[in-house]
């Protein structure tokens, strides 16, 4: 793609990014929220594969449909209450079809189905930015309307979020289809403690978009698309091999790793909340997630390829890492010691 409009397509990102988290008005929101699917669709069929253009296609659609039932549930609540405000969103109808709406931005479930076809379309960066930079604008309208959300029905899509995004994630070998489902997972634990501590899901969408990307960048480095690709990985970039695995462990929310921090956060939030049953089922769930990201990781360290096959040895990769990845993947680690900072933070 030509340099100059790769520059325009990211910095109308960046604005669509900047007017909605920005804007107290409805009509402004959903005016970067366009920009931010407009700049993105080029991102994602740059490279004119047939899939690539039917994940644009996918994904234009969707999102189509999404801004117009943003823009449906503030004239709703604009008819009944007179304000166009984005926290005056008090009519009941506004919040539920508000909650659809941006559930089907986020990929919650169960509104998932485009976000795993659309990742598997996109190069590795795109798929990136597709999981955390445009998740944030429709998390920021959610945090500001979070007051007037249904606490039953987030509860419920964030159950079926977690228990999904694990169990579809089971038998997938392509990296990216695994990161969506990953995605939708960690979207369930940021839903589920939204109503009642919105801060929590802002700090648990932070901490998820740092892993993801370390994750991202590293599979991007090692050129990985599948598991079987993951699997020769060991033998061309061992130290790249080994912080896969702990960005995943991280990812799968294992203490003592920077993951285990937001799921214990919430867990202790939902059980102040008297959510424990909640709580037990959201955490026992996620042990679906555990098995995918431990298969992840098994395949980038454990296994290597017999040594009686006849293609050729593949050199090892010295290229120095990335520094990007290094920083992401210390910030991936070693957060947890600094929680209680963290916390009071929040």
């Amino acid at each position: 793609m030509n340099p100059q409009a790769k520059l325009i397509f990211v910095t109308s990102l960046l604005l669509g990014t900047t007017i909605t988290i920005s804007s107290n008005h409805w009509v402004m929101a959903w005016t970067g929220l366009e920009i931010n699917t407009l700049a993105i669709l080029p991102l994602i069929s740059k490279s004119h594969h047939p899939r690539a253009i039917e994940a644009a296609t996918k994904y234009f659609l969707v999102q189509a449909t999404a801004s117009t039932l943003v823009l449906f549930s503030s004239m709703t609540n604009a008819w009944y209450t007179g304000q166009w405000d984005i926290t005056q969103l008090t009519h009941p109808t506004s919040s539920l079809i508000l909650t659809a709406a941006i559930s089907m931005k986020l990929g919650l479930v169960p509104f998932h189905f485009w976000f795993p076809e659309v990742l598997q379309g996109s190069p590795i960066i795109t798929g990136l930015l597709l999981s955390t930079a445009m998740k944030f604008p429709p998390i920021t309208l959610l945090y500001m309307t979070s007051l007037s959300l249904n606490p039953t029905l987030l509860t419920t899509l964030a159950i079926l979020s977690v228990a999904l995004g694990g169990w579809m994630g089971l038998n997938q070998t392509q990296t990216r289809k695994i990161m969506a489902f990953s995605s939708i997972s960690h979207l369930g634990w940021m839903a589920i403690i939204l109503v009642y501590y919105p801060k929590l899901t802002l700090l648990n969408f932070y901490l998820y978009a740092m892993m993801t990307a370390a994750v991202f960048l590293t599979l991007n480095s090692m050129k990985v698309l599948n598991l079987s690709m993951l699997m020769n990985a060991w033998t061309k970039a061992p130290s790249l091999s080994t912080i896969l695995l702990l960005t995943l462990l991280s990812l799968a929310g294992l203490p003592p790793m920077t993951g285990f921090l937001p799921k214990w956060l919430i867990i202790q939030e939902l059980t102040k909340q008297d959510m424990a049953p909640a709580a037990i089922i959201i955490s026992l769930l996620s042990l679906l997630g555990l098995f995918f990201y431990l298969r992840l990781a098994y395949c980038a360290t454990i296994t290597l390829p017999p040594h009686t096959t006849n293609h050729m040895k593949q050199w090892h990769i010295n290229k120095p890492i990335n520094p990007s990845i290094a920083v992401l993947t210390t910030l991936s680690i070693m957060l947890l010691p600094i929680s209680p900072m963290l916390a009071t933070i929040i």
